[in-house]
């Protein structure tokens, strides 16, 4: 024991650089596996964070990023005071809480009642059918979406049905945002319920067992040996989900938004893509994309330290 003692302790009076260099001729398979991840990260996520610099500069292609004029916070301090910065990012806001609250415990209540199904080939069905959504390209959703809210689409049948006349559903404002995060709960929910299935897949069963034999029904069992199991990973994924909360992805917006209903669709992201690609105003958009990473770096943060001292759960 003394020796053993003796030799963990010279291994940490080693320097980081020595214990790093063995760990890496012992494991050096690992660390091949790894390598085109890293490199990956380096070329496509880090190298590029060098050309935020054109948010503070008057940024002209042909002067390149180092001969640009410098005008320092202009571009934020325009954004911040201009008159669609309010519109997109209380748009931003609503449509991300709305699927978090709608789309988040959705894939744990569905984890939970497959989890209670005793039935193994239909609970196999109901996950591939659950899951099958979260393969279909967003563009193909997209395109489905647009052809079943359209006047003449799939879900007008329904107000014939009702003797109601037919209305575009994607051209009001009333309607876009029910769709938009009920095709994002359609798309997301059985795939998201993934990971909580595997959590409860590995709960000991002889709790539920303790926990019948102390009279506990179905929901009590649930209640007191299934949630608190899976706290941990539900902490973990909210934080990181609320990390997204203004990075709210262009893509479907784009697809699915009209210039009739911008005052309700028109996100952070969106309007970033108009402005800074389709109008070349580069500066501006970098500008109020780095304020967009700023504010989730601030967000997932606070939630990080909110759960850590609530929940006792955290990333770091």
């Amino acid at each position: 024991m003394a020796k053993a003692a003796q030799s963990v302790d010279a291994r940490f009076k080693e320097s980081f650089g020595t214990r790093l260099r063995k760990d890496m001729l012992h494991n050096w398979q690992i660390y091949l596996m790894w390598l085109p991840v890293l490199v990956f990260y380096l070329i496509f996520k880090y190298a590029p964070m060098g050309g935020l610099i054109i948010a503070f500069e008057k940024y002209k292609p042909a002067k390149g990023i180092l001969r640009s004029q410098w005008v320092g916070l202009k571009y934020f301090e325009d954004f911040l005071t201009g008159p669609y910065a309010w519109r997109t990012i209380r748009n931003t806001l609503i449509i991300s809480l709305l699927q978090i609250i709608v789309g988040f415990p959705l894939p744990i209540i569905f984890a939970l009642l497959i989890n209670e199904v005793k039935h193994n080939s239909y609970k196999r069905v109901v996950q591939t059918v659950s899951y099958m959504p979260h393969f279909i390209s967003l563009v193909v959703l997209c395109g489905m979406i647009s052809d079943f809210s359209a006047s003449t689409g799939f879900f007008n049948v329904f107000r014939d049905l009702a003797g109601q006349p037919h209305i575009n559903f994607l051209g009001s404002n009333k309607y876009y945002r029910t769709i938009y995060v009920g095709s994002y709960v359609w798309k997301h929910m059985g795939w998201g319920s993934i990971l909580y299935l595997a959590t409860l897949s590995n709960i000991d069963q002889s709790l539920y067992e303790a926990a019948a034999i102390d009279g506990a029904g179905r929901f009590q069992r649930m209640w007191h040996v299934t949630m608190p199991a899976l706290v941990p990973i539900i902490a973990v994924q909210l934080i990181m989900r609320m990390g997204h909360v203004m990075g709210e992805g262009h893509q479907k917006t784009i697809l699915l938004y009209n210039e009739s209903i911008y005052e309700v669709s028109d996100i952070v992201s969106s309007y970033v893509y108009r402005r800074g690609l389709k109008q070349n105003d580069y500066s501006y958009g970098a500008a109020v994309g780095m304020f967009n990473s700023v504010v989730n770096v601030i967000i997932v943060c606070s939630a990080n330290y909110f759960s850590k001292h609530v929940v006792k759960e955290s990333l770091w």
